[in-house]
């Protein structure tokens, strides 16, 4: 048979294919040749074909034929053949193929051969693609290669041995003793090797945490000789000596001292040195400032040091790369919440980049200009904010929209500017609101007795301009019918009076039954408002001829909203003005919690608590169903889940919403659940103001080696009580009790029941769902007594 062609002729001749069926042809043809040399099991020419085959892998084509090769180029004693025998299992073959165990034999003996070079193969591939079997097998060999003087080797072995951690963590503790000395070793490719390792170990193990922190202060050292250290040009890029060392020492560095003020305490100084003495003109010095300040913030560091930190992120939003200026961002993201004041000095550069191409960024910066809202600058930054609403992409109106309705209900100076913002908002973007921003806004303006005339004045205005923006038509057809006698007597202060006659407002309304714009829900609307008007207007006929034509309309909601008000012409007609008077001033549900203060321009308004429970929604009809599942009966009342406003961010009322309204009295805390790992905890306070409330908190906690995700904790209680259940810290549950999961649950019980619960939980493990059920009985007496 003659010799195959080599590696560099076939590369050569597949690149001169003109098509990909040509391609097809060529890889099909060399293939067949291939596999025929295998079938006569040339040992000759194996590696050359071996190495073919890898390349038309890398092409995307089919190579699952060459596996067992593989194995047989292992087992040879040439370095050439095991070269490419273990970079072909490395690329061929994983854990899933039960072939791979057959080269467990080779693989030990090739970590105690005579050669490095064999040996860093062999713990190359290890690393890459041992199974949990295999590194069970031969962690032995990996430690004892772990405690070799040849740093060679001691780099291979460090990562091969994160990924033995990663496969079987119960054996980290067989790596321990040779972690003593990794850090005094000199080698750079060393040292960056068992930072990667001692960082696995601590994300894994909260005792080897506890463990390291000694390490602290040796880190701090390495890293002050990395940045005080002259040019070398082994480690140098872009005048900085070895990045990679100093951005994985600043990462293990953030975990050592997160929540831990010893920890914290020594790396201050360092973290300062790192801020102001990096090179910020190259990429590689904002790689590691940036990694520092996600250090700075993830530990407990000193304030000053935090502003620091972000007056570095706030440098990066003037950078020209777009990746840099979007990690900023996002980071600002996170941190304003805890350092406000210091995000507060970049406003203005923040509120530029709403200006720029990149979506991502607008994106972030409209999140991050929200999240800066607050009394003092609600003006400034509505202005900034309405006008990128006007000039946004469609894919932004919605969330821009949605935010300017929730900081303008938190923040508002006045009445009048809250419904100016809101208006504007529905004449430039009307059609992106949420659903319920129109309640929301008939409440506001009904709430407002003393803006009625001006209000309807001007909603009327809007509606002669455009009645595309449904939202906005469905307002001013509602407070036309409310408050159309003040908009035909011209009684606005706030500017100057328009002078309207009756039948030009009804001529208004009756056009947006009959436009092509109008939707259903607004068609109903403009009925409800013309009926409205009959109390209101003297042209009493018109209406009624104009309500006696929808008595036939095709639409059955219309229909039957004409054919009722024809019915209170007839035969009610002296019911009419009783039940058609304006509506009363609507109370807006507070939330749970104390009398909440919302700091305004100049003002504050106190807003009194609800001691009811919000009233309970029906909810979609899948989640009922799952519910009646879970309840097996019908003498229960389902859970519904809530959100609670954002409050304030003002750390007094923090401290006041936390304790305001629960009475701390000694009720016992009780298991509700313990089962796969999964412990349910609950807690109990009572509530001051309405003792028939009581305040479960459940705590979630995890004993497994592994998260629990999409975890969701529903709850059932019967007829005679009302259950609320707020959202939840998070849906994952931490592994190996690393934290908990908290979820407020309010029971109303004015019967003074003994309480009884169903929970019904979700949760994905190990990547398979989990669903149980179970009922809690066993409440302590003080909890409903």
């Amino acid at each position: 048979m003659p010799a195959p062609i080599r590696l560099r002729e076939l590369i050569r001749t597949i690149r001169t294919a003109r098509t990909q069926a040509e391609e097809r042809e060529m890889i099909q043809k060399e293939c067949a040749a291939i596999r025929s040399s295998f079938r006569e099991e040339d040992n000759t020419y194996r590696c050359r074909n071996v190495a073919k085959l890898l390349y038309m892998h890398m092409l995307g084509y089919p190579a699952h034929f060459g596996q067992l090769e593989c194995l047989k180029l292992i087992a040879s004693q040439k370095f050439t053949d095991k070269r490419i025998g273990y970079l072909g299992a490395m690329l061929l073959l994983d854990e899933r193929q039960d072939v791979h165990l057959l080269m467990t034999n080779c693989i030990k003996n090739d970590l105690n051969h005579s050669t490095q070079y064999v040996q860093g193969l062999a713990l190359c591939t290890l690393g890459c693609m041992g199974s949990s079997e295999m590194c069970r097998d031969l962690a032995g060999e990996v430690e004892k290669l772990l405690k070799t003087s040849n740093s060679y080797l001691r780099k291979k072995a460090a990562l091969c041995a994160v990924h033995v951690i990663r496969k079987v963590p119960e054996l980290m503790e067989m790596f321990l003793p040779a972690t003593k000395n990794l850090l005094s070793e000199k080698n750079h490719g060393v040292l960056h090797t068992s930072v990667v390792l001692l960082t696995e170990m601590c994300e894994r193990s909260p005792d080897m945490l506890l463990h390291f922190r000694k390490l602290v202060p040796q880190l701090v050292r390495i890293l002050k000789n990395l940045i005080m250290s002259g040019y070398s040009p082994e480690h140098d890029v872009s005048g900085i000596s070895d990045p990679f060392l100093q951005v994985r020492i600043l990462r293990l560095l953030r975990i050592l001292g997160r929540s831990d003020d010893d920890s914290s305490e020594a790396m201050n100084d360092i973290l300062a040195q790192v801020a102001t003495n990096t090179e910020t003109s190259k990429n590689v010095g904002n790689a590691i400032l940036y990694e520092t300040v996600l250090t700075i913030m993830d530990i407990k560091s000193e304030s000053g040091l935090r502003v620091l930190a972000i007056n570095i992120l706030g440098r990066f939003l003037l950078n020209n790369d777009k990746n840099i200026r979007y990690v900023a961002l996002t980071s600002l993201l996170k941190t304003v919440q805890t350092d406000h004041n210091a995000v507060q000095r970049h406003r203005s550069t923040i509120v530029d980049c709403l200006k720029d191409l990149d979506v991502s960024i607008k994106r972030r910066a409209m999140e991050l200009s929200f999240a800066l809202v607050n009394g003092n600058n609600i003006r400034g930054m509505m202005k900034e904010l309405l006008y990128f609403l006007d000039s946004c992409d469609p894919e932004f109106k919605a969330d821009c929209a949605s935010g300017v309705f929730l900081a303008a209900e938190k923040y508002a100076p006045s009445k009048r500017w809250h419904i100016d913002t809101i208006m504007r908002v529905l004449t430039t973007a009307g059609s992106y609101v949420r659903d319920d921003s129109v309640p929301n806004l008939i409440q506001l303006i009904t709430n407002s007795v003393e803006m009625h005339a001006y209000t309807v004045q001007r909603l009327y205005k809007a509606l002669l301009d455009d009645i595309s923006q449904q939202p906005l038509v469905q307002v001013s057809s509602w407070c036309i019918g409310e408050y159309g006698d003040l908009l035909v007597s011209g009684q606005c202060e706030e500017e100057e009076p328009i002078q309207v006659t009756e039948d030009e407002v009804l001529d208004v309304l009756e056009g947006l039954l009959v436009s092509n714009l109008s939707t259903p829900v607004t068609r109903g609307y403009s009925l409800t408002a013309i009926m409205k008007l009959s109390t209101r207007f003297s042209s009493v006929n018109r209406i009624k001829k104009v309500v006696s034509i929808y008595g036939s309309s095709i639409d059955v909601e219309l229909q039957q909203r004409a054919v009722e008000y024809n019915a209170l012409f007839k035969k009610y007609d002296h019911m009419r003005s009783a039940l058609l008077e304006r509506m009363p001033i609507m109370e807006k549900t507070a939330s749970n919690g104390p009398t909440e203060i919302v700091q305004t321009n100049g003002e504050t308004e106190p807003s009194v608590p609800d001691t009811k429970l919000p009233p309970l929604i029906t909810q979609p009809a899948n989640q009922a169903n799952d519910l009646l599942d879970l309840l097996g009966g019908n003498d229960v009342v389902p859970v519904i889940q809530t959100t609670l406003p954002t409050k304030p961010a003002s750390a007094g009322g923090e401290l006041l919403d936390l304790l305001g309204d629960l009475s701390l009295s000694a009720i016992p805390p009780m298991t509700a659940y313990n089962k796969n790992g999964l412990k349910i905890e609950f807690t109990f306070e009572r509530a001051n103001p309405n003792p028939n409330i009581a305040v479960i908190t459940i705590h979630a906690t995890n004993t497994t080696e592994a998260d629990m995700t999409e975890f969701v904790f529903q709850a059932a209680v019967p007829k005679t009580f009302q259950l609320q259940l707020l959202s939840p810290s998070s849906n994952i549950v931490p592994a190996l009790n690393q934290g908990s999961v908290t979820q407020v649950i309010r029971v109303l019980n004015p019967q003074k029941q003994q309480l009884r619960m169903r929970v019904k939980l979700t949760y994905t493990h190990k990547g398979s769902p989990v669903q149980d059920l179970a009922e809690v009985n066993n409440f302590p007496p003080q909890s409903w007594q």
